[in-house]
């Protein structure tokens, strides 16, 4: 029988979305997992995965399409069926009496205790065919794993279509995953902090009593159909349930998860920001304690407890193994889904990509010049890294080899300037993306630089905002460091690496004095930047900053 794929609800804000690319045509054949189409929200372009199998059969929108919340997106079934009702609005493809209907809910409960009776002991379960499973959703284009950072609901908890199921940690953020069913929780596939694949079990949800959970488990975990549920494992399940209810109860105002972060929406955590709001302060009125819009709009000072900042400094500090001395001593610890993403891609990049390396001093003398008298006037405070993303930018538009990257049997020229400046975070690194640069006043990407590298550090960014530079740019001049050589970041070929900027003697008109010097390091791509493509862009670089004038005309 066919089914109906609705317009999800990504982001708490989003009441429409826009079909950014279609991955599917009416036709084709879709298994649960695969990707069906890129949808743009108010908040980023996100990816959606069928969770049904059959073939494609409606389409209710085309690429640049607008679809409200819940409406009809997309009708899977079997090649050839008919779906006049279901595309006219009915609840069927096909014209039944009403007693018909309603019998169907207890045929198919009878056909699953028939299957669960009959169900030879060596037999196992295709779990894709399974309406009541959950995979691992893909929540970044490099994710592969993901950690569940904390659960909202518990097992025996009911679920509605739309309520935050739990917070994933992946490669580059932590993001709220939402329910698209409505049901019981009935099994969670990990413990909070653990991991999963993408695409395996994250959890069950559907009616209790005509689901086997049992059965399901074992399909996944290649171990058959499972034995008959024992009624001791169903009475400690029931137990550990209800000493789970008294934990939740007792949450504090802001509820937070077991990793200590604050439950909020994500609207909610941007008006905060904005209004310069501490979360801890805030009591949620959502569900487990989570806070909202509303919350943050009704929030009033004088209502916030002294309890709740009072916490951090109550609680006992963690352990922290200190050295014995004479005794060998180690602590081996995890490695973070975000440290791990670096290390394969930039190792694929490392091992793949024939690497150049080109370095260039620069004057910065009336760039230094230039930038006190830029900030008397500019509403946001100018960096010499704001002033080396416009200079970028704009040498990226005459050099656009620099701006290119390798597809294998073509090599792609950019005519847009993406440029991704490199942000350290805990436990590794982010990049998020400066769009159109090259258009951009030195104010304007002043202002949004501080924004993506504060946001960065909070976890807070979109997947829309690190994914698609042309280029990128990595920065540890603050650090005192004077020359280094940096990893090219993919899909980018190049990358710039910029030192301190140090005085130093110099010789001018036969005259030794002392400059401004800044070394700058360019990484390329030997497939798609040769030594002297590198050169003239580093030689059209040097003359935008050693003359930033030239910049602003």
């Amino acid at each position: 029988m066919a089914d109906k794929i609705l317009m999800p609800r990504l982001s708490d804000t989003m009441t429409e979305g826009v079909i950014a690319a279609w991955h599917k045509k009416v036709g084709d054949s879709v298994k649960k997992g695969d990707l069906l189409a890129e949808i743009e929200t108010d908040k980023a372009t996100m990816e959606l995965e069928s969770y049904k199998d059959g073939t494609i059969l409606y389409l209710g929108a085309d690429t640049g399409g607008k679809l409200q919340v819940d409406d009809l997106m997309v009708i899977v079934g079997d090649a050839g069926e008919d779906i006049s009702g279901l595309v006219n609005g009915k609840s069927g493809g096909s014209a039944q009496p009403k007693e018909e209907t309603k019998e169907e809910p207890a045929k198919e409960a009878a056909k699953v205790e028939e299957k669960t009776e009959a169900a030879p002991s060596g037999s196992t379960i295709d779990v894709s065919k399974l309406e009541e499973v959950v995979l691992m959703p893909r929540l970044s284009d490099t994710m592969t794993e993901g950690v569940i950072a904390s659960w909202a609901k518990n097992i025996g908890d009911d679920v509605k279509k739309g309520d935050l199921l739990a917070e994933i940690e992946t490669d580059k953020a932590t993001m709220e995953l939402e329910s698209y069913k409505n049901g019981k929780l009935l099994y969670q596939g990990a413990k909070a902090g653990d991991k999963i694949q993408v695409n395996e079990l994250l959890c069950i949800i559907g009616e209790e009593g005509k689901v086997n959970v049992d059965e399901i488990v074992a399909a996944v975990k290649g171990g058959g159909a499972a034995p008959a549920p024992k009624a001791e494992a169903k009475e400690e399940a029931v137990a550990e349930t209800k000493e789970a209810a008294p934990e939740a109860s007792a949450a504090p105002p802001a509820a937070t998860g077991e990793n200590g972060r604050i439950k909020a929406s994500p609207l909610a955590k941007k008006l905060a920001a904005e209004k310069g709001i501490n979360l801890g302060s805030v009591q949620g009125s959502g569900d487990g304690g989570r806070i909202t819009k509303s919350d943050i709009d009704n929030y009033k000072p004088s209502a916030a407890k002294p309890a709740a900042q009072e916490t951090p400094a109550t609680q006992a500090p963690a352990s922290s193994g200190s050295a014995i001395t004479g005794q060998v001593s180690f602590e081996d610890v995890p490695v973070s889904q975000m440290r791990k993403t670096i290390a394969r891609r930039l190792s694929e990049v490392k091992f793949s990509a024939p690497e150049i390396y080109l370095t260039m001093e620069i004057n910065m003398d009336k760039a230094v010049a230039s930038r006190a008298q830029i900030n008397e006037v500019s509403p946001n405070k100018i960096s010499f890294n704001d002033l080396v993303i416009k200079a970028a930018a704009l040498a990226l538009k005459q050099h656009p080899d620099i701006n290119s990257s390798w597809q294998g049997d073509t090599i792609r020229v950019n005519h847009h300037v993406d440029i991704g400046v490199a942000v350290a975070v805990d436990q590794g690194l982010l990049v998020p993306v400066v769009r159109f640069a090259d258009t951009k006043s030195l104010s304007q990407i002043a202002g949004e630089v501080k924004d993506l590298a504060g946001r960065a550090k909070s976890k807070k960014l979109a997947p829309a905002e690190w994914e698609g530079n042309t280029f990128t740019i990595s920065n540890l001049g603050m650090f005192g460091i004077e020359e280094f050589t940096a990893i090219i970041n993919p899909p980018a070929s190049c990358i710039l690496a910029v030192g301190a900027i140090s005085q130093v003697p110099v010789v001018r008109n036969g005259q030794i004095t002392i400059g401004n010097i800044m070394k700058v390091t360019l990484t390329c791509d030997h497939r798609v930047a040769d030594g002297a493509v590198g050169a003239a862009f580093l030689q059209t670089l040097k003359s935008f900053l050693e003359e930033p004038l030239r910049m602003l005309v």
